[in-house]
């Protein structure tokens, strides 16, 4: 009996050292998003700043395509969140360094529906955005906001619905407007074309919807320095 237990027990801790391994090599295996990797600045290039969530970590590196040799595009080292988030880890975000352009946008996750409660209800929503505004003056920078896209039709996960998008939408627009800042609408660039540039039942873009957005983005950026 006494042997059988201690071969049982030894099966066991074989299986869990096995399934451990398989973990960490899988781990190993996942590479860091490239849109997230710190870049070098090039000299004499004005420098301009990404935040925001999932959505504009797919439009990154388009967007730095597109604006290669004009302007050296940064953005943050992971997804924006929610304004909650925004505003325990701007300062950070924003560095000791001086910004000619930050381009930010909020909205999918505050909007989003946990446990049946939107995760930043839109009262709150404002107060943050107006907080995370007045500290974005402050860099000198040329700010512009970046309408959140549309969530589309279907059974989302986590919930997200368009009436919401476009009423939290409404309550950023009022605020850029009150602080004289530029918006980029990439709401109403998206939604017409829904079904050829974002995925199905899903908020996010495929490549190439990715890379429309960028086109407007890049536009909007370089608009903003003067250059187009």
């Amino acid at each position: 009996m006494r042997l059988l237990a201690t071969l049982a027990i030894a099966a066991i801790l074989f299986s869990m050292t096995n399934r451990s391994d398989a973990q960490a090599k899988k781990k190993k295996k996942r590479r860091p998003n490239p849109a997230l990797k710190p870049i070098e600045d090039e000299p004499g290039l004005p420098r301009a700043l990404l935040i925001g969530d999932s959505i504009s970590i797919g439009y990154t590196l388009p967007t730095r395509a597109l604006l290669k040799g004009k302007v050296n595009l940064h953005r943050i080292p992971a997804n924006g969140g929610d304004t909650r988030r925004g505003l325990d880890q701007l300062d950070k975000w924003l560095g000791d360094k001086k910004w000619d352009v930050i381009h930010f946008n909020w909205g999918l996750h505050d909007l989003k529906y946990i446990k049946g409660r939107q995760q930043v209800p839109i009262d709150q929503y404002k107060k943050n955005l107006t907080e995370l505004v007045e500290r974005l003056k402050k860099t000198g920078a040329k700010l512009i906001w970046c309408a959140t896209t549309p969530a589309p039709e279907g059974d989302l996960k986590p919930k997200r619905l368009n009436s919401d998008v476009i009423a939290y939408n409404e309550a950023a627009k009022k605020i850029m407007d009150a602080n004289g800042i530029v918006i980029d609408d990439l709401y109403t660039l998206a939604l017409p074309k829904l079904n050829e540039i974002q995925r199905p039942v899903n908020v996010h873009f495929t490549p190439e919807g990715s890379k429309v957005l960028a086109e407007q983005v890049a536009d909007c950026i370089l608009k903003a320095l003067g250059q187009n």
